[in-house]
């Protein structure tokens, strides 16, 4: 791996919340975004969590926890002028709640996602002011794109239109997959698997899924990240430690 690619990667847990299942006990999600640092110097954050006045939807349990992406960010050393990049996975509110705070960062985004979000959909209405805030610099891109040496961008579909995963090759932890909404939690990773009712096509949704499988045996993957499993994220390196 290039000095100049991926050097250290980082976990920011924003809350984490027990959400009641119909079966009775729990589930632990985390809502969560990631940090690049590479060797030439580049900061690229991937997503940006709950915009700070989005209260809890009614019948919703507390979020725990709580750390804003500035703290995150401030542990480390940064701030919003710091960053030079951020990769939209898709444009759901948990996670575009403070794109807004980087107007000097390029951001990179499916044409499908920004195309579908553009055009009026429902679903990404209520984060259109931070997404779609006319200050921000789109890049768009199509389908499976090596961003740069060692970080890869994954259409994944499914959940949202225009998804993208993250595939980033550090130099001690090896390829590392952010799967983010494509897969959600752990006992998801199956091609067997049901969507949920925020999933937009379980028939993409599961096709994608395969994708990521078959990504994780070719590349020899040791560590999947996913994206709201917070039994998982409980048990990982997160901020200010980091992947290396």
């Amino acid at each position: 791996m290039s000095d100049h690619g991926p050097q250290r990667l980082y976990l920011f847990p924003l809350s984490y919340t027990d959400v009641p299942l119909p079966t009775g006990g729990t589930m632990s999600m985390v809502n969560g975004c990631y940090l690049i640092v590479t060797g030439s110097g580049q900061h690229i954050l991937i997503d940006s969590g709950w915009p700070p006045e989005q209260p809890i939807p009614a019948g919703m349990p507390p979020r725990q926890q709580e750390h804003s992406l500035l703290s995150h960010l401030a542990t480390i050393g940064l701030t919003p002028g710091g960053i030079t990049t951020v990769i939209c996975s898709h444009f759901d509110i948990d996670h575009v709640g403070t794109h807004d705070l980087f107007p000097h960062a390029e951001f990179i985004v499916q044409r499908k996602q920004l195309e579908v979000a553009n055009n009026g959909h429902p679903r990404f209405a209520s984060g259109n002011a931070h997404w779609g805030n006319p200050a921000l610099r789109y890049r768009v891109v199509e389908g499976d794109t090596v961003l740069m040496l060692g970080i890869h961008l994954i259409e994944t579909s499914g959940h949202a239109p225009g998804h993208q995963s993250v595939l980033v090759e550090l130099p001690q932890a090896g390829p590392v997959l952010l799967a983010i909404d494509a897969v959600m939690m752990e006992r998801q990773f199956t091609t067997d698997r049901r969507a949920w009712s925020m999933d937009d096509n379980e028939e993409q949704l599961r096709a994608s899924t395969q994708k990521l499988l078959d990504l994780v045996e070719r590349h020899g993957v040791r560590l999947v990240v996913f994206g709201h499993d917070g039994a998982q994220w409980q048990q990982l390196t997160t901020a200010p430690a980091y992947y290396g």
